[in-house]
C-alpha cells in the first residue's frame, strides 16, 4: 500500500509499507532528451538554469507531462508514445525544429529512492521552423562537432551527468 506524503508542483513523495518496514521515494514526471545529428556534429542548446544560477549546455528536452496528476493518470502504463510526442513538442519549442521519426535510444532511470525516467532520442531527419520558448526561458542552440560536444561532457559543461553518460556512449558507437 502506498500513500502520497507531501506533493510539491513537479515532486511528490511516496510511502510504501511492505511489511513491518517502510519505503520513501520521491517520484517526478519523467522527462524526454533529443540527440538531434546533422552529419557530425550534435545540436546543443545553451539555458540558464536557475539551480546552478548560470548557463549549461543541454540536449533540448522538458517533461514528458506537465503536471503530477497527469502523469499519475499513466502509472503503470507504457510511456513510449507519450515520451514521442513531449519530444516533438519540446524541440519545436526550444530548437524550431520539426523532427521525424524519433528514434528511442535509452531509459535512463535516476534510482532506487528517486523515481524519474529520461527519454532519450536520436533524431536525424527534421525540418526547420521557429523557436517558440516560454516566458522566462533563456536558451539558445547551435551545432557543434562531436569532438567540441565531447570536450563539453569532460569539462563539465553539460552538467546533467545522465545526459552526458548518454551522449558519450552514443558518439563512442559512431
Amino acid at each position: 500500500m502506498h500513500q502520497i506524503k507531501y506533493t510539491g508542483r513537479i515532486i511528490e513523495v511516496v510511502e510504501e509499507k511492505h511489511g513491518n518496514k517502510t519505503f520513501e521515494f520521491a517520484r517526478r514526471s519523467p522527462g524526454v532528451r533529443a540527440l538531434i545529428i546533422d552529419g557530425n556534429k550534435m545540436l546543443l542548446s545553451k539555458e540558464f538554469r536557475v539551480e546552478i544560477n548560470g548557463y549549461d549546455y543541454r540536449l533540448p528536452g522538458g517533461k514528458v507531462f506537465d503536471t503530477l496528476e497527469e502523469y499519475r493518470k499513466h502509472l503503470g502504463e507504457d510511456l513510449v508514445e507519450f515520451a514521442k510526442r513531449a519530444v516533438e513538442a519540446e524541440v519545436s519549442q526550444e530548437v524550431g525544429l520539426k523532427i521525424k521519426n524519433p528514434n528511442l535510444i535509452k531509459v535512463s532511470k535516476a534510482g532506487a529512492t528517486i523515481i524519474w525516467d529520461l527519454y532519450f532520442f536520436e533524431i536525424m531527419e527534421f525540418t526547420k521552423g521557429k523557436q517558440h520558448t516560454e516566458d522566462g526561458e533563456d536558451i539558445t542552440f547551435d551545432w557543434y562537432a562531436f569532438d567540441e560536444v565531447k570536450k563539453f561532457c569532460r569539462d563539465n559543461q553539460i552538467q546533467e551527468d545522465r545526459s552526458v553518460a548518454v551522449i558519450l556512449n552514443y558518439l563512442l558507437k559512431v
